[in-house]
């Protein structure tokens, strides 16, 4: 029996269960072990609850800065953290968002207290190791990816122009997490230190442990490796920051781009809010096949459009629900708009989602929530995710439920609360469309 179909069997038995233990070392780590002998592996998964969320004004892009420092190497592990990894065939990688910072490695499992030596070593003790030829290297790195991922790609700009127009000046959400080009030049040494000593720290992180290994081995493990590290200040989060557009909001920007492009974005509920879960289900019944409601009407039948998507950006503080068009040749994102809204008046009047559109969007969903639990690698970041915005590694089965008991009329309620309110509405066209400016008529006369 796959994985895959042991959890189908397990969840329609209203009990999806991921086993695991949780414990608390001394110095306020939190760790999660999931045991799974179905394969020979073992990924070690970390978590900083620290995201661009966090940063000051002046200071940003340090969430993402020390995702890329903290391959540097660390006083006992000097050069790439990847080397010992990689010779022993492990796959590593780092995240960064608004939310938080992660950093993984799946490794045969043999090499398991490899792993765990080298996420405690620098977690205990990079600040021994970092100097400003590290700071310099990493800080170019990022401000070369901010310049090709945002400044250089085709429609680069437009995530910024999102955040920017839709979360007021000041807000957590307000700046992206690859921070600024100002403030990534002037960052100083002590600047990145003080970020790192008051966020990465035992007492501000966790660590999971999934696959095939000896709990009692991986305690003992964890405790040798982790157990000497102090514990850090204890971090202040934000926990809420209440945001609303008094208008409407239309950006137009015109750049090297082949087609006319439109976002239309709402503030909607954050993650695992009233809500979220409805708004990833309307996108499904929106744009979740070539059948359904936007695409069917903008691609195939108006051909007003190229392509449609919908989607619910959720993070904990607050999340954007965003829906993205392609103008087709001969037409213009102003068309677009008006159809989206047209369609949006039918569901919210008298055309909500069928029952079959409804257990479609139901079913997409399931799909991929199993998918997502049927490798280590996966199920160990999923149970990280639950503890740190939930407080509960095995909240896999609620989650799932919100999907599951949501009605038609649920999500016509949440659709229509959030897409009734004002929002940002961005055009991205070719610098070819871009209207030539009107001379000023000559004047007569004059001294």
């Amino acid at each position: 029996m796959t994985a895959l179909i042991a959890l189908a069997l397990t969840a329609s038995a209203g009990d999806l269960n991921i086993p695991f233990e949780r414990y608390q070392l001394d110095n306020g780590l939190d760790v999660v072990l999931a045991p799974d002998p179905s394969a020979p592996i073992v990924q070690v998964n970390v978590w900083y609850h620290v995201g661009s969320k966090d940063e000051q004004p002046g200071l940003t892009g340090f969430a993402h800065l020390f995702e890329h420092l903290m391959f540097q190497g660390s006083p006992n592990n000097p050069g790439e953290y990847f080397t010992p990894l990689q010779e022993v065939g492990a796959r590593i990688n780092g995240t960064t968002n608004t939310d938080r910072t992660n950093y993984f490695e799946t490794v045969p499992s043999r090499y398991l207290p490899l792993a765990l030596f080298l996420e405690s070593d620098r977690m205990g003790w990079l600040m021994d190791q970092l100097d400003q030829t590290m700071l310099d290297n990493q800080r170019d790195v990022v401000r070369n990816e901010r310049r090709q991922n945002y400044e250089l790609r085709p429609y680069g700009q437009a995530r910024q122009l999102l955040a920017e127009s839709l979360w007021p000046e000041g807000h957590p959400y307000h700046h992206l997490t690859i921070g600024s080009h100002e403030d990534l030049a002037q960052a100083s040494l002590d600047d990145v230190k003080g970020f790192f000593r008051t966020w990465y720290t035992p007492n501000n992180a966790s660590l999971v442990v999934a696959g095939d290994f000896d709990p009692a081995q991986a305690k003992a493990e964890i405790q040798r490796q982790f157990g000497g590290i102090p514990r850090g200040p204890e971090a202040v989060h934000a926990t809420t920051a209440p945001a609303a557009l008094a208008q409407d909001v239309v950006v137009e920007e015109y750049d090297d781009v082949p087609h006319q492009r439109v976002w239309m974005a709402w503030i909607s509920p954050a993650l695992y809010a009233p809500g979220d879960a409805e708004l990833d289900l309307l996108s499904s019944v929106l744009t979740g096949g070539k059948d359904a409601r936007l695409s069917r009407a903008l691609v195939q039948e108006q051909q007003v459009a190229q392509d449609v998507s919908a989607y619910q950006a959720s993070s904990s503080l607050g999340s954007m629900y965003v829906i993205e068009a392609t103008a087709a040749e001969g037409h213009d994102t102003a068309e677009v708009v008006a159809a989206v809204e047209a369609i949006l008046a039918k569901v919210w009047a008298d055309e909500p989602p069928t029952d079959d559109e409804l257990m479609g969007a139901r079913n997409n969903y399931e799909r991929g929530f199993y998918q997502r639990l049927t490798t280590v690698s996966q199920k160990a970041d999923q149970l990280n995710g639950y503890l740190s915005l939930t407080n509960d590694p095995g909240y896999a089965q609620a989650d799932l439920q919100r999907y599951l008991d949501a009605s038609s009329a649920d999500v016509v309620r949440f659709g229509q609360q959030v897409l009734s309110q004002p929002h940002v509405e961005l055009h991205i066209r070719p610098n070819a469309d871009e209207p030539t400016p009107t001379e000023a008529p000559a004047t007569e006369g004059g001294e």
